[in-house]
């Protein structure tokens, strides 16, 4: 089997929390799916997905298989520590739980992945945060989910389109600006009325103004470095990455 690639994050989460983000290395899938795709949607070889999927969870040896999620760009959270069923569309755009062995997973292929733990590990979350879900509070939802004192939150922001890729035009930042003028330092002017938007100072940005007290992230491209990821914004039909986060096990408070 050739070897997976995977990113580690690089953060101060607790002992017991295991984390990681895949790249496109590694798989079975062909053509622009090419061939680490986790996502069935968007019109890969179900089979192929299904391979990936079950090389996944034995290469990064996950407890169970991920919650995977119908993502829809908006702020809904969902509960993994309720039983959901296999078979049923689960909506949503961010993921926590408590229980150990239940893994939160988003998909993503230039939106912005995000994780969260808290300093004792008593909790774990995941968040798709493309624009959309940002400028509409997926992050601020997901933190309320997570029950416990922002304060007491670590988060990691995972691999997205850098800035100099990701241009947008004046409506995106406009929608920004309306709640937070200071957000204005997350955009660079571009070519005509376009901006270079940067979706994780935008993201650490309000995570530090919840409160949140330590935001570290990955120094990477999914545009720029097409080797490694897939992009939709680069090549429009392409795979998709998983970010995945799990207790192991029980770790009490100190």
């Amino acid at each position: 089997m050739p070897e997976t690639g995977f990113l580690q994050p690089g953060w101060p989460a607790p002992s017991g929390v295991r984390a990681l983000s895949t790249t496109r290395l590694g798989g079975v899938s062909t053509g622009p799916y090419a061939s680490f795709n986790l996502g069935r949607h968007v019109g890969d070889d179900p089979a192929a997905v299904s391979a990936n999927r079950a090389r996944l969870r034995q290469s990064a040896g996950l407890p169970g298989e991920p919650v995977w999620l119908d993502q829809q760009h908006g702020v809904e959270v969902l509960n993994l520590d309720d039983d959901h069923s296999q078979t049923e569309v689960l909506r949503a755009d961010a993921a926590v739980a408590s229980r150990s062995g239940r893994v939160c997973a988003v998909l993503t292929a230039d939106c912005l992945p995000v994780l969260l733990t808290d300093q004792a590990g008593s909790r774990v979350g995941a968040v798709h945060a493309g624009w959309r879900g940002l400028a509409a509070g997926v992050i601020e939802q997901a933190v309320t989910a997570m029950v416990v004192p922002a304060a007491e939150l670590i988060a990691w922001l995972g691999p997205c389109i850098g800035t100099e890729r990701f241009e947008v035009g004046p409506e995106v930042r406009d929608a920004f600006l309306a709640g937070d003028e200071g957000a204005a330092v997350c955009f660079r002017a571009g070519r005509g009325d376009r901006w270079h938007t940067d979706l994780q100072a935008l993201a650490r940005r309000r995570l530090i103004a919840l409160g949140v007290a330590s935001v570290t992230a990955a120094a990477a491209c999914t545009f720029e470095e097409s080797h490694r990821f897939y992009s939709f914004r680069r090549d429009g039909a392409c795979g998709r990455m998983a970010t995945l986060i799990w207790r192991e096990g029980e770790h009490p408070r100190a």
